[in-house]
């Protein structure tokens, strides 16, 4: 199948051994949701033709969650296969989960029962980050709708991945951004779908997703001129993509070449995964062409 049939938001591709797996929130036919009951995996080997979806996460009888289950995304880290995804219940904040397996296709299973985010805070799209040291983090969003002005956090985690260390570090928020634009007369700013790579400069780069004029979607970058995910981080003023689409991450391809993926447009049941060639400027990235879509 091709991307343009495969109905997804928050894509994300992990690249091994020639083989592309593409992770997402799953959306039903017409933009209705799917029962949450597991997340999907798709594999192709040149990201044109794309296999039919395979559960690589279900739902177990005795998991906390069963809401929501958005922004699956994969990394590869001492011989495993870790997911971070976002979940939510009736008697639960939205929070980002860890799952762990051998091998992408999974399946996968949650770490340990709890959650990798604070209880009391509504969080989602947790990714992951290893730095220089070999400290292993999550870098995770605190909602706007708890705190109107959305922000994004880094927790240090444990080198079994199993717990936070200490508490998280607001990282910036979105109001910082100068293409920010405030949804719901204008009093919340949102921030989404963080991913962190360090460029050929040694400047740690995070592209992320918020809100411009218009209410149209957008990929944009903050960078961390000292290298550390701990920052300062500073918003780049130009959004890599405004024509209503985001939440993305990067990724090299077998050939060489610098892709992204985001979802676009942000309408149901209009999204669709879009795969951008790309190349890194000083402090951002700029598209060179639409790759698949």
């Amino acid at each position: 199948m091709k991307l343009s049939e495969i109905h997804i938001r928050d894509p994300y591709i992990f690249a091994e051994d020639g083989v592309y797996y593409l992770y997402g929130t799953r959306i039903g036919v017409n933009g209705v949701p799917k029962p949450c009951t597991g997340l999907d995996v798709y594999t192709s080997r040149d990201l044109e033709d794309w296999s039919e979806p395979y559960e690589c996460f279900t739902r177990p009888d005795d998991f906390w969650a069963n809401w929501d289950f958005f922004a699956p995304e994969v990394h590869k880290y001492k011989g495993k296969y870790y997911m971070f995804a976002s979940f939510r219940s009736a008697t639960h904040n939205r929070a980002s989960h860890i799952l762990v397996a051998d091998s992408p296709m999974g399946k996968f299973l949650p770490i340990v029962p709890e959650a990798i985010t604070p209880e009391d805070r509504v969080c989602l799209d947790a990714t992951f980050y290893v730095d220089e040291n070999g400290t292993p983090y999550t870098v995770f969003v605190h909602e706007w709708t708890q705190i109107h002005d959305g922000s994004m956090c880094a927790l240090q985690l444990t080198d079994d991945l199993k717990y936070g260390v200490g508490e998280p570090v607001t990282l910036f928020h979105a109001g910082e951004a100068e293409w920010k634009y405030g949804i719901e007369n204008g009093e919340n700013y949102v921030t989404d779908g963080p991913f962190l790579r360090k460029n050929k400069a040694g400047k740690l780069t995070m592209i992320w997703s918020g809100f411009t004029d218009h209410c149209f979607y957008v990929e944009a970058t903050a960078v961390s001129d000292s290298g550390s995910i701990m920052g300062p981080w500073r918003q780049v003023k130009e959004p890599i993509f405004k024509d209503d689409g985001g939440h993305g991450m990067i990724f090299e391809g077998f050939d060489g070449k610098l892709y992204m993926v985001i979802h676009t447009p942000n309408v149901r049941p209009r999204e669709r995964a879009v795969i951008f060639e790309i190349e890194e400027t000083e402090d951002s990235y700029r598209i060179i062409s639409v790759a698949h879509k």
